[in-house]
Parts: structure tokens; C-alpha cells; sequence
């Protein structure tokens, strides 16, 4: 007969699982596992009083852990970790919601504005620093050492065949300069062209306008004789001389400036005198005639006439005028304005003035630094006391005296480096003949 023993274990039953599930909604998965393991019963019985008891007790333990399962996921609280549902939410209006695309549209707008104003700008910068660095590499282009190098001395061979002419080829050859021999339009004549930086021109290359011909001393005899005869039968014609190439070669092209240099093959010959005696001796001109041929060819015809020893005075010559060929370019481009310290640009130190007369203060403390050992502090020194000339020259007209107008400036204190120093009884003198004198030939140090 089996004995009823009291159980020693605790049990949870479905029904208590469902009614805290159902109770407790907010119990975390966190909360379930714990109390799923604390719900593991614990039995101090034997093995064999566990196996008696399972024996008369009627548990269906897979469909429990089931059915407990399926009801702990089914009751999880929602992510947010609150039972409580969030509010309603307020719906806009058709006006406010275009309102708010506006000013999306505005500020989209506003920015592609800036930034094209910004890439504009960079542009700007581009362009402006790309303008300075031609207007550089122009400016260095023009400069003598460099334009030397873009000149191109031309030689008829005519010229070769006379003795001494390769001293000429040689010095050419010493300097590094460019030369060639080639055909000219004009015989026994010495041309220069000039290599044209890109989109100066449409050619690669200019003529220049200077031209020397080269002659002996026999040759210009003739010439000389036939402008003679050409004054006598009022015909402009050289028959048998070198005269009728040059003036069909100034008739093609007005603008060239031609140097006649008149040469004899045996050194010392040549001279003026020598040119006299041998037209009054031959043919009877006297100086009176041959001043009258040498008038017509400097001023009607612009060529200018040298008499030299030999081939090594061309040569010093030729190169005279490569060297002023090569300093024209830069000279023409400062002396383009007329008062060089009123140009703009950094390189020629000058000062710009603007419509309203801004500027105007620079370039009067300018123009008193043009003379010789006046400093830049004398000059704001004189300045800041008479701001223009007009002021410092009616100062001027109310002393009485002269010696006290040459010594008006020459009590003001100049400071420079930290020391106080007067202008000087000279400095005051020289600026006031400056602005006083009459004489443009007067020399004022």
C-alpha cells in the first residue's frame, strides 16, 4: 500500500503563468528568463521517489513549454520600452507647407548664386594673374640683353668681296650674334629684322627701318656726280651709279632711314678734304656744289652720310646701331608717357591719379625728390608743410626779399631713423629755383 507523502518541490502551474503573463504586460524577455529559471523545481527526494511520483501524476511537459513559450513572445513590450502610445501628429497646412518649399527653393537659389559668384571671382583672379604674367614675360621680352638675341643681322654678299669684310663676320662670330648673308633689295646695303613674339604680328618677323650702304670711295664720287646731273636736266634718274637702286628703294618704302658710309680700300685715304680735292680736281664741282648734293641726300632723301677709314670702323658702326636697335623697344615703351612719374605700373616707380585728383599728393612729393640729393623725408617733410605747389609758391610771394624765399624750406625738421635733422639753406634754394626760374637752361645743382 502506497503511503501519501507530502511533496517537497515547487511547481508553477500553467494557469499562474497565464494570469502573471496577462497581469505583468511589461515584463521584459530579460524578466521571463530569469523567472523561467528560478521556476526549475528542486527536489531533495531520491531517485527513485522522483520516479514513483512521475509515475501517478499525469504531465504533459512538451505541450507546457510550448504553450508558455508562444505566450512569453506574444506578450513582449513594444521597442520603445512604453506602454503608453505617442500623441497624434499635427498635420500642416497646403500654405505652410508651400511656405517652407519657398524658402528651401530661396536658400538653394542663394547658394548657386554664391557659388557662381565665388567661381566668377576665381576666374577674375585667374585672368588677372594670367594678364600679369604676359605683361611680365612682354615687358622682360623688351628688354635690351633680350631683344638682342631676337635681331638679325643681314649681309649682302656683294659686301663679302671687299677686303676687310671679314672683320665684320668675326666680331659678329666674337658677340654671338645673329647673322646671315642673303640678297638684299638694295645692293652693298647692311639690313636687321626682328624675331615678333606670338600674336604681335601676323609675320614671324619685321624689317627694321635702319639701312647702311656701304660704298667706296669711287662709287660715291659717281653718285655724287649724277645727282649733280640730275639737278642740271631736273630728272630724279642715276644712270651708271648707285644712285638709281637707292631711290627706287626709298620710292618702295618712304619709312627707311639710310646711312651712307663711305669707305677706301687703302687705310688713311678717306677724308673730307680728300672727297673736295677730288671732285674739283676731276670734275671741276666746287663746294658750293658738293654742299648742295649733300643737302639733297639729308634732307630730301633722309641718308646720312659717314666717311670712315676702313672695314673696322663699319664694324664698330654696324655694331652701334645692333646695340640702339636693341635698346629701342624698352626706351619707346617708358618714354610712352610724358611725365614718367605720373605712368602706371610698379616697375617705373610712378603714381597713378584719378579723376577726383587722388594721387595728386604723390606726385608732388614726387617731383620734388626729381632733384639731385633730395630724399624721400625731405620731400613729405616739404610736402606735409605746403601740400601742392600753389601753396608753397604764394608762401613764396608774401616774403619780400629773395633771400628770404631761398631760405623758406630750410627750417623745417626732418625726421628719418629716429633723428631730427633741418632741410638746409641749399636744398630750400634749389627748390625754389626750381619752381621760380624763367630760364629752362638753368642748371639748378
Amino acid at each position: 500500500m502506497s503511503v501519501l507523502r507530502r511533496a517537497k518541490t515547487w511547481e508553477i502551474s500553467e494557469s499562474e503563468n497565464d494570469s502573471d503573463a496577462e497581469t505583468k504586460p511589461g515584463l521584459k524577455l530579460d524578466d521571463v528568463s530569469s523567472q523561467q529559471v528560478e521556476s526549475v523545481p528542486v527536489s531533495t527526494d531520491s531517485a527513485e521517489d522522483r520516479r514513483s511520483d512521475c509515475k501517478h501524476e499525469n504531465i504533459q511537459p512538451s505541450a507546457t513549454k510550448t504553450e508558455s513559450c508562444q505566450s512569453f513572445v506574444l506578450s513582449a513590450p513594444p521597442p520603445d520600452g512604453s506602454g503608453t502610445p505617442s500623441p497624434a501628429r499635427k498635420r500642416r497646412s497646403k500654405e505652410e507647407m508651400e511656405a517652407d518649399r519657398q524658402k528651401a527653393r530661396e536658400k538653394k537659389e542663394a547658394r548657386e548664386r554664391q557659388r557662381a559668384a565665388r567661381a566668377q571671382e576665381k576666374e577674375e583672379r585667374r585672368q588677372e594673374q594670367q594678364r600679369r604674367r604676359e605683361a611680365a614675360e612682354r615687358l622682360k621680352s623688351l628688354r635690351p640683353e633680350n631683344c638682342l638675341k631676337c635681331l638679325t643681322v643681314c649681309i649682302d654678299p656683294a659686301l663679302l668681296q671687299q677686303d676687310g669684310s671679314d672683320f665684320l663676320l668675326d666680331t659678329l662670330a666674337t658677340f654671338e650674334w645673329r647673322f646671315s648673308i642673303e640678297s638684299q633689295q638694295l645692293p652693298h646695303s647692311i639690313t636687321w629684322t626682328r624675331d615678333l613674339a606670338q600674336g604681335e604680328d601676323g609675320r614671324g618677323t619685321a624689317e627694321e627701318e635702319q639701312v647702311v650702304l656701304v660704298l667706296g670711295l669711287t662709287d660715291f664720287l659717281d653718285m655724287v656726280i649724277s645727282v649733280k646731273k640730275m639737278f642740271d636736266s631736273d630728272k630724279e634718274s642715276g644712270v651708271d651709279s648707285f644712285l638709281n637702286p637707292l631711290l627706287e628703294y626709298l620710292n618702295r618704302d618712304a619709312k627707311k632711314v639710310v646711312t651712307l658710309l663711305v669707305t677706301d680700300c687703302q687705310p688713311g685715304a678717306c677724308g673730307v678734304h680728300l672727297l673736295d680735292d677730288a671732285l674739283q680736281s676731276k670734275w671741276g664741282m666746287n663746294n658750293l656744289d658738293i654742299e648742295e648734293v649733300l643737302v639733297y641726300l639729308q634732307l630730301c632723301k633722309n641718308i646720312s652720310l659717314v666717311l670712315l677709314d676702313g672695314w673696322e670702323e663699319v664694324t664698330n658702326h654696324v655694331c652701334a646701331i645692333t646695340k640702339a636697335l636693341s635698346k629701342r623697344p624698352f626706351k619707346l615703351l617708358t618714354e610712352r608717357a610724358e611725365l614718367p612719374f605720373c605712368v602706371d605700373g610698379s616697375w617705373a616707380s610712378g603714381v597713378r591719379v584719378e579723376r577726383d585728383g587722388s594721387g595728386l599728393y604723390q606726385v608732388w612729393s614726387r617731383q620734388i625728390q626729381q632733384l639731385n640729393r633730395v630724399s624721400p623725408a625731405v620731400a613729405s617733410t616739404v610736402t606735409a608743410a605746403y601740400p601742392s605747389p600753389q601753396l608753397l609758391l604764394q608762401a613764396y610771394q608774401s616774403f619780400g626779399s629773395e633771400e628770404d624765399r631761398k631760405g623758406l624750406l630750410a627750417g623745417l625738421l626732418v625726421k628719418s631713423g629716429g633723428k631730427e635733422r633741418r632741410i638746409g639753406p641749399e636744398i630750400s634754394a634749389r627748390v625754389y629755383r626750381c619752381l621760380t626760374a624763367q630760364n629752362s637752361q638753368l642748371v639748378l645743382d
